[in-house]
This record gives C-alpha cells, structure tokens and sequence, in this order.
C-alpha cells in the first residue's frame, strides 16, 4: 500500500525522470517506495502496534480546593473536605487495585509521579517500581510551569526528579507536565537534566525525534480522547462508553498499523481508572486487544529508546 507521506515523497523525486523515461522509471521507484515502506511500518522490535498505558500518580500532591467532580462553590477560606476524599481514594484504592490489574494481565506501564504525592506516600511509589513499573516525572506539584521563569522550572522539575530518585530508587527519564502545558523553554531544561523523552504531544498517533540543544530527544504522544479524566471523572461518560470509546481508536489505529507504524495511548488517574468499574471496563479491554497478532504494550521509556534508535524514526 502507498501511504500519503510516501506518495508525496515519490511524487518530487519522479516527477522529473518519469518524462524521460516513464515504465521504466516508475516500476522502479515502486519497488523502492515498497521496500522502503515495508521497513518504516513496523517497530524495531517488529510489534504490528504498541499499546502504552499512563497510571498517573497525583492523588495527595494535590494544592488545597483542587477541582473535583463536587461543584466549585466553596466558600473562601473553607477546605472542601469530600473532595478530599475523593483524591485520598486514588492512593488507597485506585493505584492498589490497578497494581493488581497489571500484574494480572502481564502488562507494564508508566506511572507520571507528582513529586509531593510521591513524598506523601512512599510505599505505593516504591512499590509501583519494585512491580516493574516505569516511574517518569510529573512536576513537583500541581504548579503551572509554563509561567515560571528559567531557573525556577528547572528547580521545580529537578525537585520532582530527585522526590522520585530518593524514594524509588528509579532515575525519571520521561515527563509530562501539569495538563500537558509545558514552557518555552520546558524541553531545552529536560534534555539539560538527562530526560530522553516528553509526552506533552497530542499530534501523532507514532512517536517521533525533536532537536533539544543540538541533540535528539524523543517525543512519545499522549491522549485525551482514550484518557479517563477528561472522559469520565464522575460527571462525563459511562465506563461502557469508555470501553467503546478505546474499543474503537484501537480498530481503526489496528487497521491502520498493517501499513504505517502505529502506537495507542491510553491513560488512568489513580482517584477515577482505580474504581473497581473502571478496572473491570479495563480488564475487559486487555482482554479484547491482547487478543490482535502483534500488539504488545509498551512502558513509554522503552518506547522512547526504540524510536530514538531507529533510524526510519519520524524526524521533526
């Protein structure tokens, strides 16, 4: 099959010869364009489709009348004491029982770690690693960094890092920044801090290379479609709608991935993916894509160290 980026690409490079010597020239560029085309589809590992799950680890770092599912009418002065309960579900129901759900299903994934809620409850952080887990930075606190000044977004990022290091053991390489907003200078910090990756990155459905200070650093794309804190947080979607939500992106982008490289994010927050619906809805869609030849799942700094050493990797 010719894919449009391949198509284009012949299109410059033929346009010329083709009026020289046409039959000749395009069977030649076709088997070119084939054989090329045949390499830049698949994973170096030869996966058809990566799968690559988020479990975010927020619940606890959250700054004081964080928005929750409850209205945002309190008054002043006053700490909306449900809503605290409802982020305290995550770290003491949520992220055990998605835990469980993994090790179930034989899948690893990456946890974006608040700093403070790291530091809050150290155990569950050291035990999502010692589960084989990937442990990537999520700030140290739920701070817009995009308004920070140089030095101080490279300090608060470095303190989420060194919360992470000091209570796991594991050295983040991987960032996602307080709803995906990062700075102008974000990206050029975390190449300077030994980062290999960043999610904050809705324009592909494939990982793809940046330039970071002269160097390359990789860019593996998240999601809000497939993402349970837009869709569902209590107030939005069913857990069935959720299923036939993913259900669907996983068919298109599987019926996609015979002819393009392909990888499908799907992400959970410890207080709403750790429901015991929303585990029971996701076991039902382990079930359903474990059961496509090809697919595996993926933490995202494998996927990073994959598309950064591939050479038919998207440049950007």
């Amino acid at each position: 099959m010719t894919t449009r980026r391949n198509f284009i690409k012949m299109a410059g490079l033929t346009s010329a010869a083709v009026m020289a010597n046409p039959v000749e020239t395009f069977s030649k560029t076709i088997n070119e364009e084939k054989m090329e085309f045949e390499t830049q589809n698949k994973w170096l590992d030869g996966s058809r489709l990566v799968v690559s799950v988020s479990m975010q680890f927020e619940a606890g770092g959250q700054p004081e009348n964080a928005e929750s599912p409850f209205p945002q009418n309190m008054q002043k002065g006053y700490i909306d004491q449900p809503a605290l309960t409802w982020y305290q579900y995550g770290y003491k129901e949520g992220i055990p029982r998605m835990l469980d759900n993994w090790d179930k299903h034989g899948i690893k994934v990456t946890s974006h770690m608040v700093g403070s809620a790291v530091l809050q409850n150290p155990q569950l952080a050291k035990e999502i690693v010692q589960r084989g887990h990937e442990a990537a930075a999520h700030g140290m606190n739920w701070s817009s960094q995009y308004a920070m000044s140089y030095e101080d977004e490279k300090k608060f990022i470095k303190t989420g890092v060194d919360a992470i290091k000091s209570v796991t053991g594991f050295t983040a390489v991987g960032y996602n920044a307080n709803w995906l907003r990062r700075g102008e200078n974000t990206i050029k910090i975390l190449q300077e801090l030994g980062f290999t990756y960043h999610i904050d990155d809705l324009s592909r459905d494939e990982p793809f290379i940046i330039q970071a200070n002269k160097k390359d650093f990789a860019v593996v794309p998240y999601t809000i479609r497939c993402n349970d804190i837009v869709l569902i947080e209590g107030k939005n979607f069913s857990s069935d709608q959720f299923f036939y939500q993913v259900k669907a992106e996983f068919d298109q982008l599987y019926a996609e991935s015979e002819f393009k490289r392909r990888q499908m994010s799907i992400s959970f927050h410890d207080r709403i993916g750790g429901t015991p619906q929303m585990v029971k809805t996701t076991s039902d869609l382990l079930n359903y894509i474990k059961g496509h030849k090809g697919v595996s799942f993926k933490r995202k700094d494998e996927i990073a160290r994959m598309t950064l050493q591939d050479k038919t990797s998207i440049r950007e």
